[in-house]
């Protein structure tokens, strides 16, 4: 559990990093891409332990499987939420799909 509470922390603070300043087109780039880094910072602060602690749990491909699949759902609450884009059928799905390659990831 502590593996993926730290992987949704990393996933909140790299959505940010990544998407927050699309709201702020008119910030000047030079300044957003510095503090999109100081953003990524404290993600890696989160990501980086949260691999090492998986790692005694998970393989590798478990791993990334889990971070894409919160990554999805972090930046599908983001995208709703912050940037105030609608969410379609098809992109439900699309994740239902990647939900189900998942499952097969973890199928022994």
């Amino acid at each position: 559990m502590l593996t993926i509470a730290l992987l949704t922390l990393s996933n909140f603070f790299m959505t940010f990093a990544w998407y927050g300043h699309l709201r702020y087109k008119q910030a000047a780039l030079w300044k957003v891409i510095i503090i999109c880094w100081l953003i990524a910072f404290i993600e890696y602060c989160f990501q980086v332990p949260a691999n090492r602690i998986g790692s005694y749990q998970f393989t590798t491909v478990q791993l990334k499987t889990i971070q894409e699949i919160i990554s999805l759902v972090v930046f599908s609450i983001f995208s709703v939420c912050y940037l105030r884009e609608e969410m379609r059928l098809n992109t439900l799905v699309g994740f239902c799909f990647l939900a189900a390659a998942a499952f097969f990831i973890f199928k022994h």
